[in-house]
């Protein structure tokens, strides 16, 4: 069987508060580190959330 494209990743908060998210990504089109604005509950406030190895 072909292996799959699509991969597990973290977002971790850059606001250093410990708080992440589990998302998936597809390997092929998004080769680079992904990096997105959400909400982190901790700080209350949107922040940059960047890739990060699921250990």
């Amino acid at each position: 069987m072909a292996k799959t494209n699509v991969i597990q990743i973290r977002l971790v908060s850059t606001a250093d508060t410990g708080y992440f998210y589990v998302t998936k990504k597809n390997a092929r089109s998004a080769v680079g580190k992904m990096e997105v604005r959400k909400y982190d509950p901790v700080v209350r406030k949107h922040v940059t959330f960047r890739e990060a190895k699921i250990k």
